[in-house]
């Protein structure tokens, strides 16, 4: 189980994870003489280093992309971030690194050569994990490689170190990682496999930064990428989760309440009574979350033959039950289609689309109906890393450094399609013929390999949805003018009552303000005047005009105003 803390730990070493470097008492020499000494000590500080990690977080994040809407859309979707103020806000914090790089100038004094190995590589894990978080969201970030003092005036001043810089340390941390931690399978513990999956994420997304936005040496990070995913692979560790087959295996991988390490690399545990969160409370509840995706996610799943949604005749103005028909079969294991029913249950659900902002309703890691659907009622394990992923990287970063073959598909992006049964990607037909409406969303993708690097991110897009990767997905690729977009939700052709199941019975009416005409079997009312139509009386749900993104600025995040006054050698980022 990942561990929130270690009361040992905490007790020695009375930091708080939030607070900010400068604020740092220097009264560490007591503690290393008194606290490491073993290699349990080792293990019992490094517990308390998990807490750099996310938890349900990832399965929300996705909620302020173009992915999903919820009940509002994000300040960064709407283009509306501001300069913090207060030191350390913003996500301009270092009380964590503090905590690491405490470890690594004292993990030495035990002599334990084999656990001095494993901990500290544990340690340059979540530095690497610290930092890498950092240059995605700011960019330039000064490297501390040390503790620093309060008296330390060089170190306080400390202008930002280049990204070249601080990247190459990243990819040394994280070598280091690897080279050091055994090669074990445990779920809610670090690993040589979790190490090697952050290197895959890490440099794929390094490589592709830098390719898109015109940065020298992309190609040496997605050989990285691809060197890391590969070994990963070739380990023979892990494999995709297939039990239950192509029409419930992927809804119940993240659906189980425990985790097992057949994909999973690591895993957030939750335990009924222990552990609890609100996942599924805010995906039932109509004055919670409302998650929805987006009508461009849902026409981007394939066809059950392979062919785009987007190139039906119509597909345009299909209402929900016929546009539902014959698809990839992880659509409906994402969002409720007809007749769905919940994890572990064969009774299908009502038609509710008061709990979802779009009408195409979240269920990916939504648990068994009952307790876990009340307030902090949740336990089913929360993913952090698994095993798709890695074949998801390898075969993007081939792509986009131009080395891709069908051979390369097939044991990566054709294995995930192989589990929910539909036809291989073919490189050839991919670059003949580019999907026009996937081209539309991605402007930037060029080159001949340009229909296969489009077919990688739709895959991408659907595998991965809701485990909070997009929006860095679209950072990296420079595709931030998709947040400018209407975000639409489902079709409808006129007012009045709707078969969302093709069983005969109406489930939905549309009113422009009187609903005395729904049937009474009738389980959804939506009123135009709240939930607008692009047509005025038909069409798409309109609820997110698009956002304001700009090119020059909304890539990177701002540096709090504090900060600046007190260090004069810190630069804000462009445009803010």
């Amino acid at each position: 189980m990942i561990r929130v803390s270690s009361l040992v730990a905490l007790s020695l070493l009375l930091i708080s994870c939030d607070a900010d470097i400068l604020d740092q008492p220097p009264g560490d020499a007591v503690t290393s003489d008194e606290f490491f000494n073993t290699g349990a000590d080792l293990e019992a500080y490094t517990n308390d280093l998990y807490d750099v990690l996310p938890t349900t977080s990832v399965y929300m994040d996705d909620s302020d992309s173009d992915n999903i809407l919820g009940v509002s859309a994000g300040d960064r979707l709407r283009g509306t971030r501001r300069v913090p103020t207060d030191r350390g806000s913003g996500g301009w914090s270092w009380g964590y690194l503090r905590r690491i790089n405490y470890f690594l100038e004292n993990y030495n004094r035990v002599d334990d050569v084999e656990a001095t190995a494993k901990y500290s590589g544990i340690a340059k894990f979540f530095r690497a994990y610290f930092y890498f978080e950092k240059v995605q969201r700011f960019g330039d970030v000064p490297w501390y490689g040390e503790v620093i003092n309060q008296d330390d005036e060089e170190l306080l001043s400390k202008a930002r170190d280049s990204r070249e810089l601080v990247m190459d340390s990243i990819m040394a941390d994280i070598d280091y990682a690897i080279e050091n931690i055994p090669a074990e399978k445990e779920l809610n513990r670090i690993t040589k496999y979790t190490a090697l999956i952050l290197k895959a994420r890490i440099a794929l997304f390094e490589g592709t930064y830098r390719k898109y936005h015109g940065l020298d040496d992309y190609e040496r990070f997605l050989e990285e990428a691809i060197s890391a995913a590969e070994q990963l692979m070739d380990s023979g560790a892990y494999e995709l989760y297939t039990s239950g087959g192509e029409d419930q295996a992927y809804q119940e991988l993240f659906a189980m309440e425990d985790q097992n390490m057949t994909e999973t690399i690591l895993a957030v545990d939750f335990e009924f009574g222990l552990r609890t969160h609100d996942l599924a409370y805010r995906m039932t509840a109509p004055t919670q979350g409302r998650w929805g995706l987006s009508k461009d996610l849902v026409n981007s799943y394939l066809m059950t033959d392979g062919t785009p949604f987007t190139d039906q005749s119509g597909y345009e103005t299909m209402e929900f039950y016929e546009e539902m028909q014959n698809r990839d079969p992880r659509l409906t294991q994402t969002t409720a289609g007809p007749n769905f029913s919940t994890y572990g249950s064969d009774e299908p659900e009502p038609v509710n689309l008061d709990i979802t902002r779009t009408g195409y309703r979240v269920i990916k890691a939504l648990p068994p109906k009952g307790p876990q659907w009340g307030s902090g009622g949740s336990f089913n394990d929360v993913i952090l890393f698994r095993y798709a992923e890695a074949l998801l990287i390898y075969a993007e970063a081939k792509a986009e450094l131009g080395t891709l073959t069908q051979g390369d598909l097939d044991i990566s992006i054709n294995k995930l399609r192989d589990r929910v049964g539909l036809p291989h990607l073919n490189m050839a037909e991919a670059n003949a013929n580019p999907d026009p409406y996937q081209g539309s969303l991605y402007e930037k993708v060029e080159g001949p390999n340009k229909g296969v690097i489009l077919e990688i991110r739709r895959e991408r897009r659907v595998e991965m949805v809701n485990e909070g990767l997009r929006w860095d997905d679209l950072m990296r690729w420079k595709e931030g003018q998709i947040i400018e977009d209407p975000i639409e939700g489902i079709y409808f052709s006129e007012l009045g009552a709707h078969d969302f199941d093709n069983d005969g019975n109406y489930d939905v009416y549309v009113h422009d303000g009187d609903a005395s005409g729904a049937p009474d079997e009738v389980t959804t009312t939506i009123n135009i005047s709240e939930r607008q139509l692009t047509n005025g009386t038909s069409g798409n749900l309109l609820l997110f005009e698009g956002g304001n993104f700009d090119e020059t600025r909304d890539y990177l995040y701002p540096l709090p105003l504090e900060d600046l006054e007190l260090n004069e050698n810190l630069e804000q980022n462009p445009g803010w």
